[in-house]
């Protein structure tokens, strides 16, 4: 049977949790939809990843006035992608902060990433017409940076590649939490359609040397509790190094990009086929595995035609 395009057919709301997972420290989750954490410090907030629309943001904002009244400040994106990004300005913050690396793929790929992301997903995208344009970053940095909610001190780092070649993450020190963005998921699909899956895996090294005791991750449910944040970070480092390691095995015995489609379904489909948003990601994911399998270290960009005639190709609809 054909499988409508990506999550096209995907129309059902999800329940929004807004918990908390550390001293004015909450996580916005979704059941799988893309998560936002909010970090309240002496004298203003900062949110990590903004959500798709100024509408879907607004769903944030409620939640942030319900426990504070002090100043969203600050909004940190962990990546560049369209769901994590285009709400920004909702929040009317001083600064928007991403890594150096971060703004040169929104100028190399972003209005790309925009128009692919609305077509995969439409849902997430809430009164999209509300959005002004390309979220742009207004402080962007390299290697780490050090911002303060008063005293209390949030470090945003470059860990490694991973999801993207821009990741970020922050830690709180004085709570020990870690928001990661999209380099960790909780029974979540990965998505790599735009990864470094061999950096990866030692991303999240660095990520489980902080022993967090709790994770907001970027999509899934939020996590507490050291047991809990190690296994999602090896549930995620064992999704990305099973998806590379088909593909490099297809690439090796001079597979076919469909037939590297079949040998990884045979590897994956046991393990994660009841993940969330695994359908929709792994063409998109296949497609890069092999890519980089192949030697194309930088990933091809991603547009609205590329999205259908790959998903045409590989997953039938």
């Amino acid at each position: 049977m054909a499988k409508g395009f990506a999550s096209t057919s995907d129309l059902t709301e999800k329940k929004i949790t807004f918990s908390d997972i550390g001293s004015d420290i909450y996580a916005f989750t979704a059941e799988g939809d893309p998560n936002t954490a909010v970090i309240v410090g002496d004298d203003s907030c900062l949110v990590f990843d903004a959500q798709a629309t100024p509408a879907m943001a607004n769903k944030v904002i409620e939640r942030v006035r319900a426990v504070t009244d002090k100043p969203i400040k600050y909004v940190v994106l962990s990546h560049y992608h369209a769901v994590r990004v285009l709400g920004a300005s909702a929040y009317q913050a001083q600064a928007i902060v991403a890594s150096e690396e971060t703004r040169r793929l929104v100028e190399e790929r972003g209005k790309q990433d925009w128009d692919s992301e609305y077509g995969r997903f439409p849902r997430l995208f809430q009164d999209a017409q509300s959005i002004p344009g390309l979220t742009w970053p207004t402080l962007t940095f390299e290697g780490e940076m050090s911002i303060y909610l008063g005293k209390r001190e949030v470090r945003l780092m470059q860990l490694g590649a991973g999801h993207t070649s821009g990741d970020i993450v922050a830690w709180v020190p004085d709570a020990e939490v870690m928001c990661s963005g999209d380099l960790i998921e909780y029974h979540s699909a990965c998505y790599c359609g735009d990864a470094h899956l061999r950096e990866w895996p030692a991303t999240l090294d660095e990520i489980r040397a902080f022993n967090p005791k709790a994770i907001a991750p970027g999509r899934g449910d939020a996590l507490k509790g050291l047991a809990t944040t190690r296994e999602a970070i090896a549930m995620t480092r064992d999704f990305v190094a099973t998806l590379y390691g088909a593909a490099e095995l297809s690439v090796a015995k001079g597979r076919s990009l469909k037939d590297t489609m079949a040998a990884t379904r045979e590897v994956m489909d046991p393990k994660f086929a009841s993940f969330a948003i695994y359908e929709h990601c792994l063409p998109f994911n296949v497609s890069r595995a092999f890519d980089e399998a192949s030697g194309i270290d930088d990933p091809v960009i991603w547009t609205a035609e590329r999205d259908r005639e790959m998903w045409a190709a590989l997953q039938g609809g």
